[in-house]
């Protein structure tokens, strides 16, 4: 198909993003494709668009059932191009002013009961120096919640067995340490003890979970792991490690953890972000009432 011809000055934008800032063509095709479709219903020059028209175009992508996360992408889009326009004098002022982006709803995290989660922990082979590695590595995971990312790069250095707790190195560097219960404690004993000795043979490493090469475990390497446990396990559900993390946050929440307690061990910059599991908490506040109000 031929691309949709643009004004002038959206050409020039478009180049400007390849050229000065380097963006590969899929971006750059995803912003022709976003100010293509507004300029193909607002046919005039971009000097010429008024606030009014931007924001009766969002309204109506959102009436034709756009997506909100879709719709503000392209106001992401327009307001890029706009700022260019400023900054080359082609334009005295920005309509992409003072509108507010869409709101995208985010949908409710994916979360496995209590009872697929035991059945996961029991999937790893306990006659192998592998599998115990794999069930201290899922004890360990559920039991703190941590990121497949911060579980991967998990070292010696930081684990204090004795207090029961990890430091983890989080988003933006920035570290926390973060608790764990008996049961991962006492899987983590007896692997640092026997399995992990077994597995390293000769070898050094800094990292706790280590692969049978000697090296660190990736978080490829764990993702995949998660995936094969959950197939033994006969967990059809999409198995993902964030799918691990979300519930031990949704488990944490039903057995009466605060909302604040749960962002400073997820490490959630902003409580906002932990609020994603506010439904389990309504969940919790329905099972009450229905419980204790003599008219439920």
């Amino acid at each position: 198909m031929p691309k949709a011809e643009l004004p002038n000055e959206v050409e020039s934008f478009l180049n400007y993003l390849t050229v000065e800032r380097g963006l590969s063509n899929n971006s750059v095709e995803a912003y022709r494709n976003d100010l293509a479709s507004f300029f193909s219903e607002v046919a005039k020059p971009p000097v010429e668009v008024k606030r009014d028209e931007i924001r009766q175009y969002l309204s109506g992508q959102k009436k034709n059932g756009m997506s909100g996360s879709t719709t503000a992408r392209r106001l992401v889009s327009l307001r890029n191009l706009y700022r260019f326009l400023l900054l080359e004098k082609i334009a005295v002022e920005d309509p992409t002013e003072n509108i507010e982006s869409p709101k995208s709803i985010k949908p409710l995290p994916s979360y496995l009961t209590e009872d697929e989660v035991e059945r996961l922990l029991e999937a790893p082979d306990l006659k192998k120096p592998l599998g115990v590695r794999d069930k201290t590595m899922l004890e360990l995971f559920y039991a703190t919640g941590i990121r497949v990312s911060e579980l991967a790069s998990l070292t010696l250095e930081g684990l204090n067995q004795m207090a029961g707790y990890i430091l983890v190195m989080g988003k933006g560097s920035k570290e926390r340490i973060v608790p764990f219960g008996e049961v991962a404690g006492d899987w983590l004993k007896t692997y640092m003890e026997g399995s992990r000795t077994k597995i390293l043979k000769d070898r050094e490493s800094k990292s706790i979970f280590v692969t049978g090469r000697g090296k660190g475990m990736t978080r490829q390497n764990i993702w995949m792991l998660l995936e094969r446990y959950a197939r033994a396990a006969g967990i059809t559900k999409h198995m993902s490690p964030h799918t691990l993390r979300h519930s031990f946050a949704t488990h944490l929440l039903r057995h009466g953890a605060d909302l604040r307690s749960l962002q400073i061990l997820l490490g959630h910059s902003d409580i906002s972000t932990t609020q994603i599991y506010t439904h389990i908490e309504q969940e919790r506040l329905k099972e009450v009432y229905k419980k204790y109000h003599p008219r439920a």
